[in-house]
């Protein structure tokens, strides 16, 4: 197989050849066939060679976007076995085969059915094969070949990117790099110029300007300035075929803003300002705003204000707010119209971003004047001090003058001035003033030890303008006298052991004093010399604000006594002293060698025997033993006693059941209990029924005047004696209980209590008239006035 240029040479088959449309077959090259020849060289003898077949051919080409209303003719297969007796049958496979490219299976013509777009796809790959049409075997090997599309000038340059959007500084300089645009286009680069492309400007000179091969665009002017122009629209075209006529184009918009530099200097629109300001302005508010135009954005207009010179430099301050970027003026000192009328000050703005490549426009600063005016206004009082602070003595009486404050009118008019007290807290009912003096005095017995300190508020007004007010804080601090004696720091508890030794120091005590040290700073301690000499205890001042208490003699015994009692008595050093006494408890405890205390109570008897804490605990259960048998013994005993006996004598009240609905007065009559209500009808000596009696009982008799005239105590004494006296209480126990209701009325008593004692003459035979329903009432009665009559 021979390949000559891009064709390829099979040795069996005779390769096609085809003619382009249009520009004809000697552009795309022909496809050559080679035969078996002869060739008849003059001088040499007729060579016969072996037949060879092949295929010859160059690509296939293929205009893009035909529009004709027939196939498109692209090329032809032969094969040098084809005779022309249509026994050679041509095959096309692969990419478009029957669909967009169709072969004459007879004479192997290839069309194409479909417009094609190299944009889309730039090549075909096909292959074709030569087989017999009677026994359908391949006469040749398949072979592959490849079917180009042919680029035309079809697609216009676009800006993929575009619009756009770009800054450049302000005042750069002619030739500054602005941006770079790129346009593309779809068709082939590689044939012709269908792809090539060239910029140009539209709009936007003469600022601005474009490189027409790499589309940079460039500033075209020196010192383009942002306050005069700073949006700019810039249109960019970029056209195919190298610029020439009937080549394609597309444009784009580039829009150019320029940013702020600092090239203007800021300026006040005047060079003189007044102002006004009321002598009531509070240090420190805000009394006007003055202003430096920059025609500058961003932070190259940033200012500061300051105030240079000017005899206000002292009463006025300036700051600058960065939002507006206006100067605010305020007030340092308060305004005085009477001393000062008018203040005058040199206000300089100055830029804080300088940019020194325009240094030469400078200077970027800017001065003017400012006259303040102070205006006159009708002002409340003036106190001569910020504040007072005044002293006066505790228990001082009412009324004594404790200072005086003084306030006047500021203005020309000089009016009179009323003082009085803000009553805000309980602190400022203490004390008065005179509304026209201003004097204040005491209206309650002050106590430093309470309260030693007050704070109080004097207000000030115009008699002739009440609502002008100030005010003035005092403070009234409360001297200290000695009025309160000293007395001991705290409660002691002194302890001294039984093995002390005389002159050895048991407690060392100390004393306070509600008074200020400079009234009981020093104490003085001794005992009360109005008693007589302490034999067991003594003691002695240190000097130093103590006192040591101290014993006299030897060994203290608790058995003797366990407490004793020391008077001391205390003095201070004030004006007048003042003295107190206190007593303090002295406790006897046993303590052990080394000082230490075991204890403080007064010990058991046995104790002192030697017994250890174990044989006492002992004896303590044996003895708790003991007394449980007692105890059981005495309660078995008790269960095991005889009934008691009850005679019909007995005076006490039984407890009866009943089963029906009660006997009404007929239950009463089971005892006499009138006994234990009233002592007059108590007229003999009842003794216990639960045992017998041992003695015979003597019968008393009294007159009935007696009995009426008994005083109830006295009654109640004689039962108590008769009872302690009597023989057969131990080892029983009785309770008698007595109650009195008191002596009878002449209206006589509504009690039933005496109804079983005493005689009526009243006739209940009524009560059987009553019907059924009172049938067993008249039978009781009926019954008690039987046995009456018997």
């Amino acid at each position: 197989m021979r390949i000559t240029s891009t064709s390829c040479i099979c040795p069996v088959l005779v390769c096609l050849c085809f003619v382009q449309r249009c520009y004809g077959a000697a552009h795309h090259g022909s496809i050559k066939v080679t035969r078996n020849q002869t060739k008849h060289v003059e001088g040499e003898t007729e060579v016969h060679h072996r037949p060879k077949r092949g295929w010859v051919w160059n690509q296939f080409f293929v205009l893009e976007e035909h529009m004709g209303p027939d196939p498109q003719y692209v090329g032809k297969l032969h094969s040098n076995s084809d005779k022309g007796d249509g026994s050679v049958k041509y095959i096309l496979t692969g990419e478009g085969a029957g669909t967009i490219f169709i072969i004459d299976d007879t004479t192997g013509d290839i069309h194409s059915t479909k417009s094609l777009d190299r944009e889309q796809k730039t090549h075909y790959v096909l292959h074709a094969q030569a087989i017999d049409r009677r026994t359908n075997k391949p006469l040749e090997p398949e072979s592959e070949f490849i079917i180009k599309v042919q680029d035309i000038n079809d697609n216009a340059p676009k800006f993929t990117d575009g619009p756009y959007i770009v800054t450049v500084p302000e005042m750069s300089e002619m030739g500054t790099s602005v941006l770079q645009v790129t346009a593309t286009d779809a068709d082939d680069p590689t044939y012709g110029n269908s792809a090539r492309v060239v910029y140009s400007i539209l709009q936007g000179q003469p600022y601005f300007s474009v490189d027409p091969k790499t589309g940079v665009i460039r500033t075209a002017l020196h010192n383009m300035d942002r306050e005069a122009r700073e949006h700019y629209s810039v249109v960019i075209q970029a056209k195919d075929m190298a610029g020439q006529v009937g080549g394609l184009s597309g444009s784009t918009t580039v829009n150019i803003t320029l940013t702020d530099v600092n090239d203007n200097p800021p300026r006040f629109p005047q060079k003189h300002y007044q102002l006004y300001v009321p002598e009531s302005a509070q240090v420190g508010s805000a009394v006007g705003k003055i202003k430096a135009n920059d025609a500058d954005t961003g932070s190259n207009a940033d200012m500061k204000y300051t105030i240079i010179n000017g005899d206000g430099s002292g009463v006025f301050s300036i700051s600058t707010d960065k939002e507006t970027r206006e100067g605010i003026l305020s007030l340092k000192k308060p305004l005085n119209y009477e001393k000062k009328k008018s203040y005058t000050l040199n206000i300089e703005g100055a830029n804080t971003h300088l940019d020194f490549r325009f240094s030469h426009l400078g200077p970027f600063k800017d001065v003017t004047m400012l006259k303040i005016i102070v205006g006159d206004v009708d002002e409340p009082p003036l106190f001569t001090m910020p504040s007072y602070v005044m002293e006066v003595y505790e228990n001082a009486k009412i009324g004594t003058a404790v200072g005086t404050v003084t306030a006047q009118d500021p203005d020309t008019a000089n009016s009179l001035v009323r003082y009085f007290i803000v009553h805000n807290t309980e602190e400022d009912r203490y004390f008065t003033i005179d509304p026209s003096t201003g004097t204040i005095k005491t209206a309650k017995i002050l106590d430093r030890e309470e309260t030693p300190w007050y704070n109080i508020t004097v207000a000030a007004s115009e008699i002739d303008n009440p609502g002008l007010v100030s005010h003035v804080p005092v403070g009234v601090r409360i001297l200290d006298v000695n009025d309160n004696p000293p007395e001991l720091a705290r409660e002691y508890d002194v302890v001294v052991c039984e093995n002390a030794k005389p002159g050895q120091v048991i407690q060392t005590i100390t004393a306070t004093d509600k008074d200020y040290s400079a009234n009981g700073a020093r104490f003085h301690f001794s005992l009360d010399e109005g008693l007589s000499l302490n034999p067991n205890f003594t003691l002695r001042d240190n000097e130093d604000n103590t006192a040591s208490i101290l014993t006299r003699r030897r060994r203290y015994s608790r058995n003797t006594q366990d407490i004793y009692y020391l008077p001391v008595l205390i003095s201070d050093g004030g004006v007048p002293p003042l003295s107190s006494s206190s007593t303090l408890t002295i406790r006897v405890c046993a303590c052990e060698r080394d000082g230490r205390v075991r204890t403080c109570h007064a010990e058991a008897f046995l104790s002192s025997a030697g017994l250890s804490t174990g044989a006492l605990i002992a004896i303590l259960l044996c003895v708790v033993i003991l007394l449980a048998i007692v105890v059981l013994f005495i309660t078995l005993r008790r269960s095991k006693k005889e009934p008691l006996i009850i005679s019909e004598e007995d005076v006490r009240e039984n407890v009866v059941t009943y089963d029906d609905e009660g006997g009404g007065e007929e239950d009463t009559e089971a005892f006499d209990i009138t006994a234990l209500r009233n002592p007059s009808a108590a007229e003999e000596l009842k003794y216990r029924r639960d045992v017998r009696p041992e003695v015979k009982p003597v019968p008393r008799h009294h007159p009935s005047s007696s009995l009426d005239s008994i005083d109830v105590q006295e009654f109640i004494k004689q039962r108590l004696a008769e009872a302690d006296l009597d023989p057969s209480v131990p080892p029983y126990d009785s309770l008698q209980t007595y109650a009195y209701e008191g002596h009878r009325s002449e209206a006589g008593s509504i009690s039933s209590l005496d109804s079983a004692t005493t005689h009526s003459d009243q006739d209940y035979n009524y009560l059987g008239d009553w019907g059924p329903e009172f049938k067993k009432l008249a039978e009781l009665y009926g019954e008690i006035e039987s046995e009456r009559t018997t």
